[in-house]
């Protein structure tokens, strides 16, 4: 009888066991925040890549930098930082998706009709589907109100107005929620961005009504305050959400901000960041929240470029970590300064695992005794054989006595690095070596290497340190100078039209909606 009760209570030990792993199984997948994303765009070109960015973030990365197959076809998943918003790019255009955590994702059309015609299928049809019944009936709307005639009318004329645009557009959300059986937070979004362009609306009357109607006296009444404030009353949600709301705020600041950094001295080397900063220190009537999202936004919007100065960057280092009191806040801006920027000079040099051609392990620091000129780079990136490689050969040619070269392949795969590798770098004396996973390798995170900063060059010296700062052009004057001062040789004067062009300060393509 022992027995089979000692048995009897080991059985029940192990189903509970059981259970609980079932549990926590359970609980792991629902609190997931992984995207399963897939699909196909017919027509579409291996050489162009798929992103995906979250759109409400303060200084926003690719979350996911997806190849396209010669049959069109695509597939990856990634972490979602939250519920909100997306920004799908493709070839240089975009679109705006509503993602959750834990969906899958299926996408497809022609690639010729990005983003005007696409379908979204899988866990995430209804919410987009939603968006897309919102949109159409916004684009027909929008085309009916003349912001010219609205700046013209009387304050209470105006706000009745400002207020039925609001009605009619929420209307349309909620029939449109109705209809797709959307999420309640994906409708809170659109009502929350509705609330955000009314007040957009209300600002631009509020600046341009008194020279449009020749009353330079003119000042918004308590009653059009008290219609701003309503709007404004979940000012925390849309600060984290609406990036129009944190341009509406700046919008409002932004004469008080002009007659503060006039009286402020100028010293020749102030960046407008530290000024901002200065500026609302004295906003007393602001909550950090709201200080730290604006002065994100203008750090990320400005201030943190390609080629910023020592100078500059050990100032607006020392501006995120004294001024931006939100950690996540603080951690977003902090990586995309360190993207950006790039290690420090004199840093070791990261010790990722690299692979050759033959399967051996291969390491930065492994290059010693002399400085190393390196470039990270992928085949699909379109300057690369034609502006790139051409130049590079002459590079190498010019230091290789001085100097060791190594050519770090991002592609996805191992084969795609191997056939790559043989093909543009034969002739060319280096070390041809592989991150495995591409942009997803280790090397990739060490040194914040994304898609935009392919091709690109950084320098070690001879110690296997960090010796400059990354660029993205071979003709830089600044980097001949500093290969210059490593090898002391003296390069010759690089030609204009045979100097490397990259996209990374070009100007982006505006976000598109789904149609």
């Amino acid at each position: 009888m022992k027995l089979k009760i000692d048995k009897f209570i080991y059985n029940q030990k192990n189903m509970s066991r059981y259970f609980l792993l079932l549990m926590f199984a359970f609980i792991a997948m629902s609190c997931s925040k992984k995207v399963e994303v897939k699909g196909n765009f017919a027509g579409g070109s291996p050489l162009e890549r798929i992103e995906f960015i979250e759109a409400s973030g303060v200084a926003t990365l690719p979350l996911l930098n997806l190849g396209v197959d010669s049959k069109g076809s695509f597939s990856g998943s990634f972490e979602a930082p939250k519920n909100g918003m997306y920004i799908m790019s493709y070839a240089g255009k975009t679109a705006m998706i509503y993602l959750k955590g834990g969906q899958e994702l299926n996408i497809s059309g022609q690639a010729a009709n990005f983003p005007n015609q696409f379908t979204i299928t899988g866990d995430a049809k209804n919410n987009n589907d939603f968006l897309l019944e919102v949109t159409k009936f916004i684009q027909g709307y929008a085309g009916k109100i003349n912001v010219g005639e609205l700046v013209m009318k009387n304050e209470a004329d105006f706000l009745k107005a400002a207020e039925k645009i609001r009605t009619d557009i929420g209307n349309s959300i909620d029939a449109a929620a109705k209809k797709t059986s959307a999420d309640n937070e994906v409708v809170e979004y659109k009502k929350d961005e509705l609330n955000a362009s009314v007040l957009g609306l209300m600002s631009q009357y509020e600046v341009n009504h008194p020279q449009a109607t020749q009353n330079p006296a003119y000042k918004a009444s308590k009653n059009f305050k008290d219609a701003e404030a309503k709007l404004n009353k979940d000012n925390d949600r849309l600060l984290k959400n609406q990036p129009i709301y944190r341009n509406y705020l700046l919008g409002k600041l932004s004469p008080e901000f002009q007659a503060f950094a006039s009286k402020q001295p100028k010293t020749g080397s102030e960046i407008s960041s530290e000024v901002f900063a200065k500026f609302l220190d004295t906003k007393k009537d602001l909550s950090q929240l709201t200080k730290d999202y604006l002065l994100a936004f203008v750090l990320s919007s400005g201030d943190i470029a390609p080629g910023m100065t020592d100078e500059n960057t050990a100032k607006i280092n020392k501006i995120i970590n004294e001024n931006i009191k939100d950690a996540a806040i603080k951690k977003d801006m902090q990586r995309i300064q360190f993207v950006i920027a790039g290690p420090k000079a004199g840093e070791a040099a990261p010790a990722a695992k690299l692979i050759k051609q033959d399967g051996s392990a291969f390491k930065l620091t492994d290059v010693k005794g002399k400085p190393n000129l390196v470039m990270f780079y992928a085949s699909w990136n379109p300057y690369i054989s034609e502006g790139t490689v051409p130049v590079l050969k002459e590079v190498v040619n010019f230091y290789k006595s001085k100097m060791d070269f190594t050519f770090v392949n991002l592609d996805d795969t191992k084969d795609q690095f191997t056939k790559t590798s043989n093909a543009m770098m034969k002739g060319i004396p280096g070390n041809n070596v592989y991150g495995e996973d591409g942009l997803n390798s280790q090397i990739a995170k060490d040194l914040g290497i994304y898609g935009f900063k392919l091709p690109s060059f950084i320098v070690l010296d001879k110690d296997g340190k960090i010796a400059s700062r990354f660029f993205y052009n071979l003709g830089d004057p600044e980097l001949v100078t500093v290969l210059d001062k490593l090898t002391g040789l003296t390069a010759p004067t690089v030609q204009p039209e045979a100097t490397l062009q990259n996209d990374l300060l070009a100007p982006q393509p505006e976000v598109a909606p789904t149609k």
